[in-house]
């Protein structure tokens, strides 16, 4: 099921969207502030957002370069800004598309049904996130709120895997098969090891926990 980020203050607005969404079958995570917004954006994965402009904290034109070029998340705008100049503007910022408030709840399910599929057979995912964590796949770099970490090859395969698959838990052979792209022979140390140093490096910035040890299986992503 695809992942839809709404940013919207007017609570009425919010839940209408989030209603009718998950009745077309989307999860849905509402903000009711930019601010709130951005924390959602750097912690999950979006397939798309619907952003208000007249947002409390980071107001929409400010959070909208920062969600297409951060995040790599496509944008719907909604706003009672009804000008040219504002749609134009708002699609050179990088906007996917416009509506203009009041709308009907119905265009909206359309627009966004066709945003997902547009996005879906383009370009592949750039980066990564979970709970402050942001992996640049093109880069294999990682960062914790802007501050840079250092993984091995390894270690950053592994941080990629579990963060593609949040619900699924992996032996240590699922590990071993992806992120040294070899044979497993029981390399349990060797897992072990990588799993320890990746908490280490990730400790060392932050309290979070990224790595659940399911004993007797494996590990998976911490929630």
């Amino acid at each position: 099921m695809q992942k839809i980020l709404i940013i919207e203050d007017d609570t009425y607005i919010n839940n209408l969207i989030a209603k009718a969404l998950t009745k077309e079958e989307y999860l849905c995570q509402q903000a009711f502030s930019g601010t709130e917004g951005l924390l959602y954006a750097k912690t999950e994965q979006f397939a798309l957002a619907i952003l208000d402009l007249m947002l409390p904290g980071i107001n929409g034109e400010e959070l909208l370069p920062k969600l297409k070029n951060d995040f790599g998340i496509p944008v719907i705008v909604l706003s009672a800004k009804d000008s040219l100049d504002s749609k134009i503007d708002l699609l050179n910022t990088g906007a996917e598309d416009y509506m203009t408030k009041p709308f009907e709840i119905g265009e909206l399910i359309a627009r966004v049904g066709v945003q997902l599929r547009r996005n879906s057979d383009s370009k592949p995912v750039k980066h990564l996130s979970h709970k402050g964590l942001v992996l640049n796949l093109e880069e294999m770099s990682a960062e914790i709120n802007g501050q840079a970490l250092s993984f091995t090859k390894q270690e950053y395969k592994i941080l990629q895997l579990l963060i593609e698959n949040p619900n699924r838990v992996f032996t240590k052979q699922d590990i071993y098969d992806y992120a040294w792209d070899d044979i497993y022979i029981g390399e349990d140390k060797t897992i072990n090891m990588h799993i320890s140093n990746i908490r280490k490096k990730l400790k060392a910035v932050t309290d979070e926990e990224y790595i659940e040890t399911v004993w007797g299986i494996g590990f998976k992503l911490s929630k």
